[in-house]
């Protein structure tokens, strides 16, 4: 069995899936291990290193894609330039790819149905339960506390003024307002961040404990209750709001959003598309100068007109929706990253490389294509509604 670590495409993807120190693992179940010349130069990690530690280089990417059996990649399959094809048409039927799909996102359905018309069994990494046995697999978790401490730093660089309070011969500047909607890892570690700026902070979760983990931090508590039944799914995590509760939360958010300067979303349900919580009507009365850092934009994003993969000015408002944020710090991003998805190959092939365990919790709630057949129900529901 060949197992291949390809280079990244994405623009400014500089993370890797495996690493020197990663591959004796693999090497151990019995992969012969793979890697794509420079795949790891982001992360610092030289060819040189990767064949010290047993895996053999390869120059050609269509080369790397038509020998592997499995593919364990950072970020979704995409139109490879410099082969001059898509990722997915070079990958064998029969194929095992195990990377982050974000497969309820609009923008990845056709690369979800390419992979199902190519017969490959497709595994993401952004739908690890939380449950205790995962923890080391859950890939989610390492790459949004990434997410919550730079979003930060790029809303304040955006930020045409200054964030903590300053004193001056002229007067006193007061600090920014950041305003984090959504406190899950990513917003509280945005918070947390924030606050060691010197920032004002003002948050907003549908959840009572996602509000007690905010307050804890220091950030003023803003918005409405949602009852837990409401509020509350599978897990203990955020479920989706039905319609009335989402207008309602949105007439929470107006006037906390008119007193911004920075805006960090991140408010997402496992799965599924992202809620749409600011309209363009309410980024058209936001202040002049204002930052939206939109992290939930691989699953759709919450604010209506950000563009996905891009940065943008629109009503005066600067609109970031930048989608991998974790792969500007590409050292920490792939050592965490690196060593969730071993973990999670290890407990895939517990039983051997020639058996696959599609029947452990934590695979099957990562199963987006198989046999063919697309099985993850966030993109099914997608694409219902969008039928409908």
């Amino acid at each position: 069995m060949i197992l291949g670590i390809p280079k990244e495409i994405l623009d400014d993807e500089m993370r890797v899936a495996a690493l020197p120190e990663t591959v004796p693992g693999f090497l151990k179940m019995g992969f012969d291990v793979l890697v794509q010349s420079s795949a790891g130069d982001g992360a610092l990690q030289s060819d040189a290193e990767y064949m010290a530690a047993g895996t053999q280089i390869v120059d050609n990417p269509e080369e790397l894609f038509a020998r592997s059996n499995v593919i364990l990649k950072v970020k979704q399959p995409w139109f490879n330039k410099q082969a001059g094809r898509h990722e997915v048409e070079m990958m064998q039927p029969g194929t095992l790819l195990v990377s982050f799909l974000h497969p309820a996102a609009p923008s990845n359905h056709e690369m979800i149905k390419m992979l199902a018309e190519k017969n490959v069994t497709a595994m993401t990494m952004d739908g690890i339960p939380r449950i205790s046995r995962a923890q080391t697999m859950d890939a989610l978790t390492s790459m949004s506390t990434i997410t919550g401490y730079k979003s930060v730093l790029i809303g304040a660089n955006r930020c045409p003024k200054f964030i903590p309070m300053i004193g001056t011969a002229i007067g006193m500047i007061k600090p920014a307002k950041f305003f984090i909607i959504g406190t899950g890892v990513v917003g509280l570690q945005a918070i947390a961040t924030a606050k060691r700026l010197g920032a004002s902070i003002m948050a907003l979760d549908i959840m009572e404990e996602a509000q007690k983990a905010a307050d804890s931090l220091g950030a003023k508590i803003v918005g409405f209750d949602v009852p837990g039944e409401v509020s509350v799914g599978e897990g203990g995590y955020a479920q989706a709001l039905p319609e009335p509760w989402l207008e309602k939360e949105r007439k929470a958010i107006e006037p906390h959003l008119q007193e911004a300067d920075v805006v960090i979303l991140s408010a997402l349900v496992p799965g599924e598309v992202a809620p749409v919580l600011i309209t363009e009507e309410m980024v058209q009365k936001m202040k002049p100068g204002s930052v939206i850092i939109d992290v939930s934009i691989d699953q759709g994003g919450n604010c209506q007109i950000t563009e996905a993969g891009h940065e943008c000015v629109k009503h005066r408002v600067h609109l970031c929706g930048l989608w991998n944020i974790p792969g500007s710090m590409p050292v920490h991003a792939s050592w965490l990253y690196a060593h969730n998805v071993l973990h999670f190959v290890e407990n895939l092939f517990k039983n051997g490389t020639d058996a696959p365990d599609y029947d452990d919790e934590i695979v099957q709630h990562s199963l987006v294509v198989r046999h063919g057949q697309i099985v993850h129900q966030g993109i099914l529901k997608a694409l219902n509604k969008k039928e409908a």
